[in-house]
């Protein structure tokens, strides 16, 4: 295996392999905690509904949610063992996620490290799905969309994508609607499975207090040995996604207190003048804190006004734009609006605000290497994101400049927006719908 190339002050070590199935092997042993955490994922979301197998010439179409139902469907074994029940038995919590990108299966805890490893792989392995399974599945995920619906941060983020794309598979969301997935079936299942569930679409990595030998012994005996299904992996449709917000505005009456509000501005890729994905994602997100965050004068000013209760930003990428989504809670919606459309059109970032921000992140990054559970979702981001592992944050960090950042700050389109805000249900006209300027 190749070692990773970590930045010294994170005081990192970590090992690398593409097997040659495909398949990609992290491993960060941190010896000094007591604490593992395996991910064991494939590079298949919600997304992926579209897609033309390897050798086939006709295209293939599952239903919306279908990447969410598999991940629930495989924690049932056809010898009857539930995954949970084994984790929980070996003294060990075990979970799964999925998103748009990526399916995770994950188990973490402080013992029976080769055990639990095995047993992930395997019944990750092992799928096993009948009409009977399929079909009790679809009442359980049922509930859970519904449930989801009546909660107003998910349902507010969930309008607003409708809102942002016309195409893009981003705009719904990832466990589908209920009438998706009663559409779903045990072929749909495998097709997806066999197509995606390949070792050169997946990636094991092992964080925190292990043997590295015996991982190494076990990937030798376990995973190398797997076969891919197919020669190439599917070719997944993207449709092509128009440029401005499908619709700009809108005010929905719901069962709140407080009203919630979302922005999303749609930004090109091109607008952007770098390649580097890396750096493109830290200049963002470093205007944005910058502009937004806990220490501006934006939410000093907005607060001491008492017309922010909650606020929060994040940034997402699709095939050829960049999405930046701004999230609120005010009881005078409006003038919060106005404001940060105030501050959007006057943002100014000096060298000294970049500096000092530049410090602040190293120090945060070199924290959060000190915990076994952010070196995994941070590097497992890396990976759904970047295609690797970012060992040298802090290189890239210190070389960032004022220059560059102050391009991309021209690169976004801060008139491509889209505005939702959720109203309480007696107030229903607290806001007016508006037009982008």
């Amino acid at each position: 295996m190749k070692e990773i190339n970590f930045s010294k002050e994170l005081e990192l070590k970590g090992y690398y392999e593409r097997l040659e199935n495909g398949l990609e092997v992290y491993l960060v042993p941190m010896e000094k905690k007591d604490k593992y955490f395996i991910t064991y994922a494939t590079k298949f979301g919600s997304i992926a509904t579209q897609f033309t197998p390897y050798k086939e010439k006709s295209e293939r179409t599952v239903p919306n949610g279908v990447a969410h139902f598999l991940e629930h469907k495989m924690f049932e074994q056809e010898d009857g063992i539930d995954p949970f029940t084994f984790f929980s038995e070996s003294g060990t919590d075990a979970n799964a996620s999925t998103n748009f990108d990526l399916t995770r299966y994950i188990c973490y805890g402080t013992k029976n490290f080769d055990k639990n490893l095995r047993y992930l792989i395997k019944y990750v392995n092992s799928p096993y799905f009948t009409d009977e399974n399929v079909e009790k599945e679809k009442g359980i995920i049922a509930q859970e969309i519904n449930m989801y619906k009546d909660e107003a941060g998910y349902a507010i983020e969930d309008t607003l994508r409708k809102n942002t794309y016309h195409s893009d598979n981003h705009r719904v969301d990832i466990a589908g609607e209920v009438r998706d997935i009663e559409k779903i079936t045990k072929e749909d299942l495998y097709l997806c499975y066999d197509n995606f569930y390949q070792p050169q679409n997946m990636f094991l990595l092992v964080v925190g207090k292990f043997d590295v030998e015996n991982v190494k012994s076990v990937v030798d005996e376990v995973l190398r040995p797997l076969k891919n299904k197919t020669g190439e992996l599917p070719k997944i449709k993207q449709e092509k996604e128009k440029k401005p917000v499908k619709r700009e505005s809108e005010v929905v009456p719901f069962n709140i207190s407080i009203p919630k509000i979302m922005m999303s501005l749609k930004c090109e890729r091109a607008r952007f003048d770098t390649k580097d994905e890396v750096k493109l994602d830290l200049y963002l997100n470093i205007i944005l804190d910058l502009v937004f965050g806990n220490s501006s004068t934006f939410k000093e000013r907005v607060t001491n006004n008492n017309l922010l209760t909650k606020f929060y930003f994040d940034i997402e990428t699709i095939k050829n734009y960049k999405t930046i989504y701004l999230y609120a809670e005010s009881t005078h919606p409006s003038e919060l609006i106005e404001e940060i459309k105030k501050e959007f059109g006057s943002i100014e970032i000096s060298l000294e605000d970049l500096e000092r921000y530049k410090k602040v992140l190293i120090a945060s990054t070199i924290k959060c290497a000190d915990y076994v559970d952010a070196v995994t979702v941070g590097f497992t981001d890396d990976i759904s994101k970047y295609g690797k592992i970012i060992g040298n944050p802090i290189e890239i960090c210190k070389s960032l400049d004022i220059k560059e950042l102050n391009t991309v700050l021209k690169g976004i389109d801060f008139k491509n927006r889209a505005v939702v805000t959720y109203v309480p249900k007696n107030m229903p006209n607290l806001v007016k719908e508006e037009v982008n300027e």
